[in-house]
């Protein structure tokens, strides 16, 4: 039966797609009403696609009425709250970095990633909603700062390498 587990402890690919990490992997799953909307139009009931594609009879009975009303657009997902060019327009303020936007140190935080959010386009995120548009919309990693000692000396570092660690290490 699709989504249980086989004998040799794997899962279905269908089961795999709902959780990624601890995360709803979104590309996945609007794979899977993509494909849904194949389905239809290749002539499968929605009992078929709600049991291929592991999901409730509800939800096929949802993306069928959308896909009847020729939407398939819809089955593609919630468009985003912010389209291409205002994204293009926030990376280029934001490689600015934050002392340009009025912050008084240069990190950035998801707060103040919402502040300049809102100041240049009018829409409002919270800071846990605003991690996705760094993330998956420009690319961006989450960094800490390098913490080196404005002391440090790198030949003392490397004379002691050579010289002291072999003899400590013995």
């Amino acid at each position: 039966m699709a989504g249980k587990e086989t004998g040799s402890g794997e899962e279905s690919d269908a089961r795999k797609v709902k959780q990624r990490g601890g995360r709803r992997d979104l590309d996945a799953l609007r794979d899977r009403r993509m494909q849904a909307a194949e389905m239809f139009a290749a002539g499968q009931r929605q009992v078929d696609v709600a049991v291929e594609l592991e999901v409730s009879q509800q939800t096929a009975s949802r993306w069928h009425r959308q896909w009847i009303e020729g939407a398939t657009r819809h089955c593609a997902g919630r468009r985003p709250r912010l389209d291409d060019a205002q994204i293009a327009a926030i990376g280029k303020e934001l490689l600015k970095g934050p002392q340009a936007h009025g912050f008084a140190t240069g990190v950035w935080t998801l707060g103040r990633f919402a502040i300049v959010i809102e100041r240049l386009t009018g829409v409002i995120y919270l800071p846990t909603q605003t991690w996705t548009i760094p993330r998956t919309r420009l690319g961006w990693s989450r960094q800490g700062p390098a913490r080196r000692a404005v002391e440090r000396d790198e030949d003392a570092i490397v004379a002691w390498r050579e010289n002291e660690w072999p003899r400590i290490k013995k």
